[in-house]
């Protein structure tokens, strides 16, 4: 923890802003660079990466901008703690009239817990297993290989993936590339690990350090750097922009790309709920671009309160640090942010440190919603405990009763202008730099492809999944004739809502790429051609036996015909709270909260950092 802390004062005080390499292998280290003089660009340079930036900027403000977006909120951690509960019921309520009935209710009932974790067990001994097959079979023929494969390429189902998260990375890492042409269209090009993005955003780490080029997850895949805008479903296309430079100029210049099957996992953007001034005033925590902005803009506040002429409490005001939102984003940044002025502080700004005021607002009770109530307050003693530096200084230096983070519960936002935050009390609180940590809600392609979306299934559910993608148990869109797919943040399933986390987007991934690798998602039976109904994906064992975990599975559900639909595996909730310390809440058994591992202080931090 001392060298982690120790390489975040010289992030931060330089004020380095680093270009992403994507080149660059993911891997998570501390390296040292000393800021270089750069050499000079030319005038025609310059004009051409101004005018390349505002374009991206301008794209990404078209294609993030929500209306009515208090009617899409969805909380920080919201549905983590009622999960185990959701899990328990049935999947979906069938009416058995038939024999197919009854084996698809039988499929969508919550397997048993010990026989899941048999089935993930078994998948990992099977993919063990079929690389050790794949190694053996490249060496021996690989030239007949490449032959036949190059035969194959105009028969293979165009398979596109809009988005490079947690839920598209790990579907790119399954697929079966051989089996579809994939081709991933994002407007970044690399996997942003986001737990590292709080620590990057002051200086622990760096940007490079926290990210995977796409390329390298899967080099059978093509990438297209573009953003989708809207979709068109009778002709299978989307509508893409992306920025073209050439010479000294940039453009945005859109196409169309066809499909055969579209998978839709582009996350969500913050939500500011519709509250005046949050967009304009606001630094939110979701890209690189973020933590990006917040390093250099908690650089300029320091400066900006070291110079002349300025009153205390204008000092207080400008060092005063918001955060806004007390769920795991906020309270990991509020916690890296303490960590810095703590351990650094000292060092390079000592005569500022009395005026340093860290505030996290939170409209409910209570912070970190998701976990256990011991755990919960052992975080607000961590965060309200007394600074570290306030043990070395002089009491003269310090004002009496001096309290570097002040915890602000029941306190919700009704508006933020440039320099003040006006509370729904009547309180206010002026700030230097202001970070919205609230909650999740859609992009704009997520709600052009709700309403894209054939008959009334998909709209009648968005009562229930508030401008996410509503998706059967398999991650079929309703109302997507089973050629469009939807996971993670984007989409809801209906019958079993998850929270929106990485764990549950990397999670369907996997299933997903194992989905489309293994079942036939198109073939139907004779029922479901007289009566219209989409039924589950079938098993596709033409060409292939039947899998250790498919066998498991199969006794789970009592079919050997249908796929088995998606289940989450709970394995826990992390959260850093600064100072080498962290909680963490992992369930040793589903349905029963007060069975579970709790870790808190340098115990949770080795969870955490494990």
């Amino acid at each position: 923890m001392t060298s982690r802390i120790a390489t975040s004062a010289f992030y931060l005080i330089a004020g380095v802003v680093l270009t992403i390499d994507p080149s660059t292998s993911f891997q998570l280290h501390h390296s040292r660079t000393t800021p270089a003089l750069a050499p000079r660009n030319t005038g025609r340079l310059q004009v051409l990466r101004q005018d390349e930036e505002l374009l991206r900027e301008e794209l990404a403000q078209k294609n993030t901008n929500t209306e009515n977006e208090a009617a899409y909120s969805v909380v920080d951690g919201e549905n983590l703690a009622t999960v185990e509960e959701e899990q328990e019921r049935d999947a979906q309520k069938v009416k058995t009239t038939s024999a197919t009935d009854l084996e698809i209710a039988r499929a969508l009932k919550t397997r048993a817990y010990p026989l899941f974790l048999m089935e993930k067990a078994a998948v990992i001994v099977d993919d063990f297993l079929e690389s050790l097959s794949t190694q053996s079979d490249i060496q021996i023929g690989s030239a007949s290989t490449s032959i036949s494969r190059s035969k194959d390429t105009t028969q293979k189902e165009r398979l596109v993936i809009l988005g490079t998260g947690w839920g598209a990375a790990a579907l790119l890492k399954q697929i079966d590339a051989s089996r579809f042409d994939v081709t991933v269209i994002s407007p970044r090009n690399f996997f942003l690990f986001t737990p590292m993005l709080a620590g990057a955003s002051v200086g622990t780490v760096e940007y490079r350090s926290i990210i995977e080029p796409v390329r390298d997850i899967n080099r059978k895949a093509k990438y297209l750097e573009a953003t989708a805008t809207c979709i068109d479903i009778s002709k299978s296309s989307i509508s893409c922009e992306s920025v073209v430079c050439a010479g000294s100029s940039c453009t945005i210049e859109d196409f169309e790309m066809e499909y055969d099957r579209l998978i839709v996992s582009v996350g969500a953007q913050t939500n500011t709920f519709g509250i005046p001034g949050v967009r304009e005033h606001c630094c939110f925590l979701k890209q690189v671009e973020d933590a990006r902005k917040i390093r250099n803009a908690i650089v300029n506040c320091f400066e900006r309160a070291n110079l002349p002429r300025l009153s205390d409490e204008e000092r207080e005001s400008i060092l005063t640090f918001a955060v806004i939102g007390a769920g795991p984003t906020g309270i990991e940044f509020a916690s890296e942010l303490r960590d810095f002025i703590e351990q650094d502080g000292p060092k390079y700004y000592p005569s500022l440190l009395k005026y340093v005021r860290i505030k996290v607002i939170e409209a409910s009770t209570t912070i970190l919603a998701p976990f256990d109530q011991s755990l919960q307050q052992a975080a607000i003693d961590q965060l309200t405990r007394e600074s570290d530096f306030s043990k070395s200084f002089e009491s003269t230096v310090l004002p009496p009763n001096y309290q570097l983070t002040e915890l602000l519960l029941d306190s919700g936002v009704s508006e933020i202008t440039e320099d003040s935050i006006l509370l729904s009390n009547g309180n206010s609180i002026r700030y230097g730099l202001s970070v919205w940590a609230a909650g999740n809600g859609p992009l704009p392609i997520t709600l052009n492809i709700i309403d894209s979306l054939t008959g009334d299934e998909q709209a009648e559910a968005q009562s229930v999944a508030r401008g996410r993608i509503a998706v059967d148990p398999w991650c079929r869109a309703l109302g997507g004739d089973g050629k469009i797919f939807a996971f993670g943040d984007c989409s809801c399933t209906i019958t079993n809502q998850l929270p929106a986390t990485a764990q549950v987007a990397s999670q369907q991934g996997e299933f997903l790429a194992r989905l489309l690798s293994q079942c036939n998602v198109d073939e139907t039976d004779t029922e479901a051609e007289t009566t219209n109904k989409l039924l589950p994906p079938l098993k596709d064992l033409s060409n292939r036996g039947e899998t250790l975990a498919e066998r498991i599975c199969s006794f789970s559900t009592q079919s050997n015909r249908f796929a088995a639909p998606f289940q989450f595996l709970n394995l826990g909730i992390l959260a850093y709270t600064g100072a080498g310390s962290a909680l963490a809440q992992v369930p040793i058994t589903p349905n029963n909260k007060d069975n579970m591992i709790k870790g808190k202080g340098k115990v949770g931090f080795g969870l955490w950092r494990s």
